[in-house]
């Protein structure tokens, strides 16, 4: 009976940390999330973002991508350099501020080789001022401020040649610098300034070429107080970006979905009126 007894026992354990094991493989298995098919595991993505629009975007979409298991974490920057900077040094693990020609130039002086994932929207680049309210007003040598990194400068000079203030060298694009003028009707005194700061310094010029992101912190609404403003065929799609190595990952790619989702092209068009436009279907 003593045999019997203890054989009894011995089951009676095994039983009751059989079931322990399946309790916790079980709470494992709920560590995961998504679409009821637990394919994601709950991870934590961290985005470098200038403050408006794209700072208002991700934190808009994050309700939808925690339902994936995905804890979106939005870190502000108010300069284009920083981003780039630590998301190459993997202190970040996406950055969503800039358009392709700005990145493509940032690898190439830097030698890093970040990638974008997708286009989002675009930012018309406007022209503002507090002295005057249409070109005829500039006089003989007005102060004009531009951005003063290589992309935006050279979008800026152009945006003033096409609305006939400056003519350029054929054919220098985006590359444009203010070497390239070749004529300069009013002689503009043209100034490369810091792109974070030209609202700041907007009352001590004459004119100011200013990315619509700033803009719109400087409560500028740029359809209605740009004197001039590039077209909505503007090519500088802004863009999500990775590393090589993590530009394929499944909580990457919900982010990018998420982005381009019909959602957040209702939201871009309610929120910014034509200042801000999709640029995804």
């Amino acid at each position: 009976m003593k045999k019997f007894g203890f054989i009894l026992l011995a089951l009676s354990l095994v039983i009751a940390l059989s079931a322990c094991g399946a309790k916790k493989e079980e709470n494992s298995d709920n560590t995961s999330a998504g679409n009821g098919n637990n394919t994601v595991k709950e991870v934590t993505l961290k985005v470098g973002a200038t403050p408006v629009p794209h700072s208002e975007i991700l934190n808009y979409i994050k309700p939808a991508l925690k339902e994936q298991g995905i804890n979106l974490e939005v870190v502000e920057f108010n300069d284009y350099v920083q981003p780039n900077t630590q998301l190459y040094e993997k202190q970040l693990d996406a950055n969503f501020f800039q358009h392709t020609p700005y990145l493509d130039q940032f690898n190439k002086d830097k030698g890093y080789d970040l990638v974008s994932v997708a286009g989002v929207h675009i930012e018309p680049m406007g022209a503002y001022s507090k002295k005057v309210k249409s070109t005829d007003e500039l006089k003989d040598g007005a102060k004009v401020v531009i951005p003063n990194d290589p992309t935006n400068g050279g979008r800026a000079l152009q945006l003033l040649a096409a609305n006939n203030l400056i003519k350029l060298k054929d054919g220098v694009g985006v590359a444009a610098t203010v070497h390239d003028i070749t004529e300069n009707p009013k002689n503009l005194k043209i100034t490369e300034v810091e792109a974070a700061t030209l609202p700041r310094v907007l009352g001590e010029v004459d004119l100011a070429i200013i990315n619509s992101n700033f803009a719109l912190e400087a409560d500028l609404v740029p359809t209605k107080d740009a004197l001039f403003i590039e077209g909505s065929d503007s090519p500088y799609v802004n863009i999500l970006v990775a590393r090589p190595d993590n530009k394929d990952s499944e909580a990457m790619k919900a982010l990018a979905a998420a982005l381009q989702s019909p959602d957040v092209k209702k939201f871009i068009e309610d929120k910014y009126a034509g200042a801000i436009v999709p640029a995804f279907e």
